[in-house]
This record gives structure tokens, C-alpha cells and sequence, in this order.
């Protein structure tokens, strides 16, 4: 088997039937299996994957148990070289399959790549960042980030000063679609389960880099992606929604994990 494609599902049933209906007629020369792992079975999605979809892989995690360790568990169950770690509202587009593959197959010392990504009217997603520094998420997420400190800060977060039009070596990628090997995922010990939600794609492309696998993006493989921050501050009164709180505290558990000096992997 080439290519695994995992798909954690938590109430997002519609989109999760679409990117399975979109995996599963993609024109590739790969061979494929689409695992689809479950965070909230009770609401009846293994039924509709049996009725449309017999072939794709279901796990149930029996409750929501997180998005690292349902890809975790999807890996484990997984019988691919390769690894897609995909949301659910990803759409493939053609080619992105086997230009990534042939990407990690043509650069060994590469371990992690992610595709191009697309909002739904053609433009190009912000998918690609440096390490954030601690006072990332304060200029994120307040008036500060209007200030000059603010703005400068931003820019080198969001590598405004790098061109995109080609692959390059990035500090992490967006989890919304990554590709590896198989074997490199297992061997960097595959996702960190402490992080429930948020961080779990920087902690793992940090792992990546640390182990000597590097991280590129690689634009020539392209996929659309229907992305909307829930964690987006709305003002004060959004710190005490659940998700700013989750957020909150990956973002802690990050720093703590890996300390507060400056980590630059694509500058040496």
C-alpha cells in the first residue's frame, strides 16, 4: 500500500462524507486505503460510511479522546509507506497525492511536507510559520499586534519575508493535511496525546526537525481547505469560551515542553 489517508471525524459527519467521497475517486496511480477515525461515534457515522463507503477503514475512539491520539490510533491501524494526516474539510486536488510522495521519495533527508492550501474562491491559505516566540500569541490575540513591535513580530511569524512560489524548508505547517513516511512518524514517536487540540502540528513538526527530519512545504501539491479558526478572538468576553481555553493551554503545555528560547530550524 502507498498511501494511508486518515480522517479524524468529531461532529462533522457532512464534511467528513466529503472528503471521504473525494479521497476515494481522486485519480492517482497510488494505492490507497481511507481510515476514518471517529471522536463522536454516537452520532451515527459508521452506519453512513458501511451504506456509501464499504471499503474505508472505521475506528471508533468511543468519546472524544482528542485529535492526536486519534491519529495516533489511525497510524497504528494503518498498513501504507505513507501517511496522510487529513481534516475533514480538505478536498484533494489532482496530483497532490504522488507530488508529495515523490517529494519525500526524492528527498530522504525530508521527513514531513505539506501541500499548497486553498480557500474555497481559489486563493492561497496561510499555511506555513516559524516557531512562535511566547509573546506570539499576545500579539495574535490583542491590540498589540496593531503596534510597530506588533506588526514586526507578525511578519516573521507569518514569513511574509519569504517567498512561497516554491518548496522550501519551513519551521512547522498548518495539521490540516501533512504527509510522511510511516516510518519516520513512528520513529519521532508520533503525536504528543497531552496536546487535545491546537499545537499537536507545531509539537510534531518540532519533533520532526529535532530528530533530523526536515520540514518542507511544497506548493506543486495543492488542496483546498475550508478553514475557520474557532479559537479567533472575538474580544475580551472570548476568553472564556472553550475553545480559547483549549487553545490557551496547548499553547502552555508547548512552552513548557520545549522552553522559551528561540528555536530556528530553517536559518541554519
Amino acid at each position: 500500500m502507498d498511501i494511508s489517508i486518515i480522517i479524524v471525524n468529531f461532529r462533522s459527519e457532512g464534511l467528513t462524507r466529503e472528503c471521504v467521497k473525494e479521497f476515494t475517486h481522486l485519480d492517482t496511480p497510488l494505492s490507497k486505503e481511507i481510515i476514518v477515525v471517529d471522536n463522536s461515534p454516537e452520532r451515527g457515522l459508521q452506519t453512513l460510511l458501511q451504506e456509501r463507503f464499504p471499503h474505508v477503514r472505521y475506528i471508533s475512539m468511543g468519546g472524544n479522546k482528542g485529535l492526536s491520539k486519534a491519529n495516533n490510533e489511525g497510524v497504528r491501524n494503518a498498513t501504507g509507506n505513507h501517511i496522510l494526516l487529513s481534516n475533514p474539510d480538505i478536498t484533494p486536488r489532482a496530483g497532490s497525492l504522488e507530488t508529495m510522495v515523490q517529494y519525500l521519495n526524492d528527498h530522504p533527508e525530508v521527513g514531513l511536507v505539506g501541500p499548497q492550501l486553498h480557500n474555497p474562491d481559489g486563493s492561497v491559505q496561510q499555511s506555513y510559520y516559524r516557531f512562535a516566540r511566547p509573546l506570539t500569541p499576545v500579539y495574535r490575540r490583542t491590540i498589540l499586534s496593531r503596534t510597530w513591535m506588533g506588526k514586526r513580530h507578525l511578519q516573521y511569524y507569518f514569513m511574509r519575508d519569504v517567498q512561497q512560489k516554491e518548496s522550501m524548508p519551513v519551521d512547522w505547517l498548518l495539521g490540516a493535511s501533512l504527509c510522511m513516511r510511516k516510518r519516520d512518524f513512528e520513529e519521532v514517536g508520533m503525536m504528543d496525546e497531552s496536546f487535545f487540540l491546537y499545537f499537536e502540528d507545531v509539537d510534531l513538526c518540532r519533533s520532526f526537525w529535532k530528530s533530523g527530519k526536515a520540514v518542507h512545504y511544497v506548493p506543486d501539491a495543492t488542496m483546498v481547505h475550508l478553514y475557520h479558526r474557532q479559537s479567533a478572538g472575538q474580544g475580551a468576553a472570548d476568553v472564556f469560551k472553550n475553545v480559547t481555553r483549549v487553545h490557551i493551554t496547548s499553547c502552555v503545555k508547548y512552552f513548557i515542553k520545549h522552553g522559551v528560547s528561540h528555536y530556528e530550524p530553517t536559518s541554519s
